[in-house]
């Protein structure tokens, strides 16, 4: 290593989220095609996959079919399927589909808690130990996703005190792991780090990933600001689908090909076969039927070298 090489771990894990935060804002697609999308999702060599969320059909109508979708998990062995909750109702449904480890999300924000899940911030944080419980007693895990943990739609900045709060009580509550939510895109990497860094000395020992999107374009160099500083655990979306349907302005997650395009270049091991990726996103731009907004995937992958003009 020289002064000019990146400090970066070894191997980073990568959670796939397209089947959830990529379909939500989406119109309802039949599960024949969830399932496809899902085939060729497990053939990129993801280990983690977010698969659906239990939450009100009538909030998120993209995601109604939850059970079906859970019932068919046992197809694809060997990964590490989790769905998000937003309640503890959420979280039994999950657990009787037999999908124990689970997401409960915790705005930072009051405003946002309120839109997203209907209660303040501290309410939400009271249904913790709940959750962990109905996760840990059926064998399962439970991480906090920290939403809004930067910015909120409506009340501005969160203050990091703030954020930090809500983590330290979420493990204070119960949670195996946290997530940190840009839940709009907003953020930039001195501040992800500096969140990073408070978060991860308020819960020493709990595992911390990040959840970024791309809204204003620096979703990926906050991922690599995160990775600098250590964090081993990062959600993408394949083509950069998603979005969050009660956050105005929120637009698609990290795209989880150009995520893996800049890792395997650092030489960080992923285990995920980008080709593969690009032609899971193809599966998943036929079935939503629009474009994807992923620059690699529009670019058509990594650059092939043309060869030298010859002369006419």
């Amino acid at each position: 290593m020289n002064d000019f090489d990146l400090v970066l771990p070894a191997a980073v894990d990568v959670r796939e989220v397209g089947m959830r935060d990529g379909l939500q804002l989406e119109d309802p697609l039949p599960l024949a095609d969830k399932l496809a999308m899902l085939e060729a999702i497990v053939a990129t060599g993801v280990r983690r996959v977010e698969v659906t969320s239990f939450v009100s059909p009538k909030a998120v109508p993209a995601l109604a079919d939850a059970d079906q979708v859970a019932a068919e998990l046992h197809r694809f062995p060997g990964v590490h399927f989790s769905a998000l909750v937003a309640n503890p109702r959420g979280a039994v449904r999950a657990v009787d589909a037999g999908v124990p480890h689970l997401e409960y999300v915790v705005s930072a924000a009051d405003s946002h808690s309120r839109a997203n899940a209907g209660r303040s911030t501290a309410e939400a944080l009271a249904a913790v130990g709940e959750i962990a419980a109905l996760a840990h007693g059926a064998g399962g895990s439970l991480e906090v996703v920290v939403a809004t943990a930067w910015d909120c739609p409506f009340d501005g900045r969160t203050p990091l005190t703030r954020t930090v709060d809500v983590a330290r009580a979420a493990v204070t509550g119960g949670a195996d792991a946290l997530c940190l939510g840009d839940t709009i895109g907003t953020t930039t990497p001195g501040r992800v780090v500096r969140l990073l860094d408070a978060v991860r000395r308020a819960c020493p020992g709990t595992p911390v990933g990040v959840h970024f999107h791309d809204t204003r374009g620096t979703g990926q160099a906050n991922a690599l600001a995160a990775v600098q500083a250590g964090v081993t655990q990062l959600d993408a979306s394949v083509g950069g689908l998603g979005g969050c349907p009660f956050a105005p302005g929120a637009s698609g997650n990290i795209a989880t090909e150009e995520l893996v395009y800049w890792l395997a270049d650092a030489e960080v091991d992923t285990g995920i076969e980008l080709a593969a990726v690009l032609a899971a996103a193809a599966v998943t731009e036929r079935a939503v039927g629009h474009p994807l907004p992923s620059s690699l995937y529009r670019a058509g992958g990594a650059p092939v070298p043309r060869g030298p003009v010859r002369p006419s």
